[in-house]
């Protein structure tokens, strides 16, 4: 049987393995990268979901723009055509930031932007899309990369 010596050390490690992180502390307003890119995503996969199977295909290129990045407030835009588009909102993680769009149907867009390649300069992009057609599931996955824009 453990003493309570033992017991007080088992908790105490259980608690240290188990924790969170500290978040990294940073000042509002302070450089937190780009505020502004450019992706391009040329491979990728669609999937439809008809009479009962998933059929796959290429999906066309897409490209997109993804601005006034605010990561303090966890806020950035989709640009559509040079201009202002959807809100979208950011989740970030370790060596990356996650921007999703939720569409007006209720359907899901998210495009995960990883750290800058330092071999290449871009930064790496999935882009998923999430929605469906006449009640038929429908999705899609790019992947490709984006460029900082000042």
């Amino acid at each position: 049987m453990l003493n309570c010596r033992t017991w007080a050390a088992i908790v105490a490690l259980a608690a240290v393995l188990t924790a969170s992180p500290p978040a990294v502390a940073h000042e509002e307003g302070q450089d937190n990268g780009p505020t502004h890119f450019i992706c391009d995503f040329a491979k990728g996969y669609a999937w439809t979901y008809e009479e009962g199977k998933y059929r796959s295909e290429p999906p066309s290129e897409l490209k997109l723009e993804i601005g006034s990045i605010d990561l303090d407030h966890q806020s950035a835009s989709l640009i559509i055509d040079g201009q202002g588009g959807a809100d979208l909102k950011i989740v970030r993680a370790i060596n990356a930031n996650h921007f999703l769009e939720v569409v007006n149907e209720g359907f899901l867009n998210l495009t995960t932007i990883y750290d800058r390649d330092a071999a290449t300069g871009k930064y790496p992009a999935v882009h998923s899309r999430h929605f469906g057609l006449f009640g038929q599931p429908v999705f899609a996955q790019y992947a490709g990369s984006c460029v900082a824009q000042p």
